[in-house]
């Protein structure tokens, strides 16, 4: 599928002025600019296995389309949401458990880059990924 692949951090965009905007404190948006966060997308028909490795964790994740999940960020903050598929897009809607408030994220391809954009109240994100 499309998203399949190992993905590497190449850049930012506004990424540090997103995660201010969620809370995260000086020191740790630091560290999270250069994490050399590096994903790998499996896609199954629905169903997705995510893996991520950076310098502060490995996690994975199973999710399917449409189902709600529970997900944990780098920092700590708690959200609930599910992804759709919004034509070649992948689009996530989640909320924050400590304050309810909506983190929209997505992933598309353009070319040979994963680019994944986030918007949470008004601030807009992106990371882009180069497959390794």
């Amino acid at each position: 599928m499309t998203f399949n692949g190992n993905w590497k951090i190449e850049r930012n965009e506004d990424y540090e002025k997103f995660m201010e905007k969620m809370g995260i404190n000086m020191v740790k948006r630091k560290l999270a600019s250069h994490d050399n966060l590096k994903i790998t997308l499996e896609q199954t028909g629905d169903k997705f296995h995510v893996k991520e490795t950076s310098a502060f964790r490995t996690l994975e994740i199973d999710f399917t389309l449409g189902v709600t999940f529970e997900y944990s960020l780098a920092d700590g903050t708690e959200l609930s949401g599910s992804w759709t598929m919004e034509g070649d897009m992948l689009k996530g809607v989640f909320n924050r458990k400590d304050n309810g408030k909506p983190l929209t994220t997505t992933r598309i391809i353009q070319g040979d880059e994963l680019i994944q954009s986030y918007n949470y109240e008004g601030v807009d994100a992106k990371r882009i990924f180069k497959k390794y």
